[in-house]
C-alpha cells in the first residue's frame, strides 16, 4: 500500500511539484524570519559578548538592559572590590558619544589606495554616483519619475571636504588591565590577530588613542571604501590589510566633546542593534570624551576568586553576595544579555512584527499545501474507490493520505531549511562576520519549524481524508 500512496503521488508530476514548493515557501520563510529574529535579538547584547574575561557585571539595580546606562559613584568600585570571592573589578565606561570630523576624501584615498586603484577610482568619479542597492534604484524610480531615468543620482558626499557628525559607541576600558578591549582571541580576516585588524590593544595607552571597529569606518569616511576589500575588480585580503595599515600610519583625526582623539588602530567588534560605530578608548579618557557629569561609572566588570578559607565559590554566589553587601546589581554576563533580550521581547514591537510574518507564512502555506492536496485527492477518487472496493479498509486509506503528506512534508522542510541556510551564509563575510543582515539559527528553531510543517500536513491530510471515508466503493463502476 505504501508502494502504491507514493506512485498515485508522483503520477500527478505537477501537483506533487505544487505541494512541494507551498511546504518549501512556508518553510523557508518561518526558518528565516526565524533566524534573523535571534539574529537581531543577539546583536542587543552585543557590548556584552564581546568583552572577556569577566565573570559578573555589577551595575546600578535599576538598570533593565545594556543600553539602559545609569551611572554610579565611583566608590562602589571599592565597595564591590570588598566583597569576599572578588578576584578583581575593573571600571567600564559605555555611552553614546558624537563624533565629528572633517576630511578631503581624495587626500585619504592617495594616503591608503594602491596607485592603480587610485587610478581607477579617479576615472569613476568622473561621473556622479551614489551607493545604492535595488531598494534605493527603486526609491529613485519613483521619486524621480520616468522621465528623469537618463540623469544620473546626485553624489552623496562633496568631492572637496566632508563633514562628518556621526553618533557612536563609546567603550572606556580600564586603564590598566585593559579588561573590556578588543582582545586577541578568535580569528578574524587573514592571519591570528584575533579582534585586532591594526594595532595592537596596548595602543591605547598613546596619548589621546582611539580604536575604532571596521564597520564603522563607513560611516565615519563615508565614500573611502575601508570597511571592506574591493570587488571590481577583486582586492585580495593582503592589498586589503595594507590598506587598512596605510589608514591608520595617516594617524586619522576625529574630535569628541571638542578634544582631539586619533585612530591608532581597527578592530572587529560584534555589531549593535543600532549599528553605530563602536570605538574603544581608555577609562579616564572616555570621561574626557563625554560632557562631565557628577557620576560617570556605567559598569564593574568583576572576576570571581577564593574566599578567606580557600574556597571557590561560584560565580552565582558571589553575585548574591554582592547585591546583599553593596545593593547593587550583579549577574553573570548569561544572565545579562538574557535580561537584556527580554526587555527587547516585552517593550519593543519586534516579536509582533516577526509573528505575524512567520503567521503569514504558515498559513499561505496551509492554503497552498492543502488546495493542491486536496485537488489532488478529488483526481484519484476513483482509484481510492477501487482500493476500497479490493478490501482496503479505511485506516490502511488514512494511512496512506499521511503518507503521501509526510513524504511532501520532509521534502518541502528540507529545501526550505535548505534556502534559509544559504540565506543565512549570504548574511556573513568572507571572514566569517556578519553583515548588515542579522541571522543566527539555533537548533531549537529546526524543531519547531519541522513541527509547524508537520501540522501544515495535518490539516492538509484530514482536508482530504473527509472526502475519501464518505467515499462509497460503487463510485468505481459508474460511468
Amino acid at each position: 500500500m505504501a508502494w502504491i500512496a507514493i506512485k498515485m503521488l508522483v503520477g500527478d508530476r505537477a501537483k506533487f511539484v505544487g505541494i512541494v514548493l507551498g511546504l518549501t515557501f512556508a518553510s523557508a520563510l518561518m526558518t528565516q524570519q526565524g533566524s534573523i529574529f535571534c539574529g537581531m535579538l543577539l546583536r542587543t547584547g552585543a557590548l556584552i559578548s564581546d568583552v572577556a574575561g569577566d565573570d559578573l557585571w555589577v551595575m546600578d539595580p535599576g538598570v533593565q538592559f545594556v543600553d539602559d546606562v545609569r551611572p554610579m559613584r565611583e566608590s562602589e568600585l571599592d565597595r564591590v572590590r570588598g566583597v569576599p570571592g572578588v578576584k578583581w573589578a575593573v571600571p567600564l565606561y559605555k555611552g553614546n558619544g558624537r563624533v565629528r570630523l572633517t576630511f578631503n576624501p581624495d587626500d585619504l584615498k592617495e594616503k591608503t589606495y594602491s596607485p592603480d586603484r587610485l587610478r581607477n577610482d579617479r576615472r569613476e568619479s568622473a561621473r556622479p554616483s551614489a551607493p545604492s542597492n535595488i531598494f534605493t534604484r527603486g526609491l529613485n524610480l519613483f521619486v524621480r519619475g520616468a522621465g528623469d531615468l537618463d540623469s544620473p543620482p546626485p553624489r552623496w558626499y562633496t568631492p572637496d571636504d566632508v563633514n562628518v557628525v556621526e553618533t557612536v559607541v563609546l567603550v572606556g576600558v580600564d586603564d590598566v588591565s585593559m579588561i573590556g578591549a578588543p582582545a586577541r582571541g578568535a580569528m578574524v580576516g587573514p592571519g591570528p590577530r584575533g579582534r585586532m585588524w591594526v594595532g595592537r590593544p596596548e595602543d591605547l595607552r598613546r596619548p589621546d588613542a582611539i580604536l575604532v571597529d571596521r564597520v564603522g569606518l563607513r560611516r565615519l569616511f563615508p565614500g573611502c571604501r575601508l570597511e571592506k576589500p574591493f570587488d571590481d575588480p577583486p582586492e585580495s585580503e593582503e592589498a586589503y590589510l595594507a590598506r587598512l595599515e596605510a589608514f591608520v600610519r595617516a594617524a586619522p583625526e576625529i574630535e569628541m566633546n571638542d578634544r582631539r582623539a586619533v585612530i591608532v588602530g581597527v578592530c572587529e567588534a560584534t555589531r549593535t542593534f543600532q549599528s553605530n560605530p563602536v570605538v574603544f578608548t581608555l577609562y579616564s579618557r572616555a570621561k574626557r570624551f563625554m560632557p562631565m557629569e557628577r557620576k560617570m561609572l556605567t559598569f564593574i566588570l568583576a572576576r570571581t576568586g577564593k574566599d578567606a578559607d580557600g574556597a571557590s565559590p561560584v560565580a552565582a554566589e558571589v553575585a548574591e553576595r554582592i547585591r546583599e553587601r553593596t545593593g547593587l546589581a550583579a549577574w553573570t554576563g548569561r544572565e545579562f544579555a538574557f535580561r537584556t533580550i527580554k526587555y527587547y521581547l516585552i517593550y519593543t514591537g519586534i516579536p509582533i512584527n516577526f509573528g505575524v510574518t512567520v503567521t503569514l507564512g504558515f498559513l499561505v502555506g496551509t492554503a497552498i499545501a492543502g488546495q493542491t492536496f486536496y485537488n489532488f485527492t478529488i483526481e484519484n477518487l476513483k482509484q481510492f474507490g477501487s482500493l476500497k472496493a479490493m478490501g482496503a479498509s479505511n485506516v490502511q486509506i488514512v494511512g496512506m493520505i499521511l503518507l503521501q503528506a509526510s513524504l511532501a512534508g520532509s521534502l518541502g522542510y528540507g529545501l526550505g531549511v535548505g534556502l534559509s541556510a544559504l540565506f543565512g551564509m549570504k548574511t556573513l563575510d568572507r571572514w566569517g562576520n556578519s553583515t548588515e543582515l542579522a541571522s543566527f539559527t539555533p537548533w531549537q528553531l529546526l524543531p519547531i519549524t519541522a513541527t509547524a510543517i508537520a501540522l501544515i500536513c495535518v490539516l492538509a491530510s484530514l482536508v482530504s481524508a473527509q472526502r475519501v471515508l464518505r467515499l462509497e466503493p460503487a463510485v468505481v463502476f459508474r460511468s
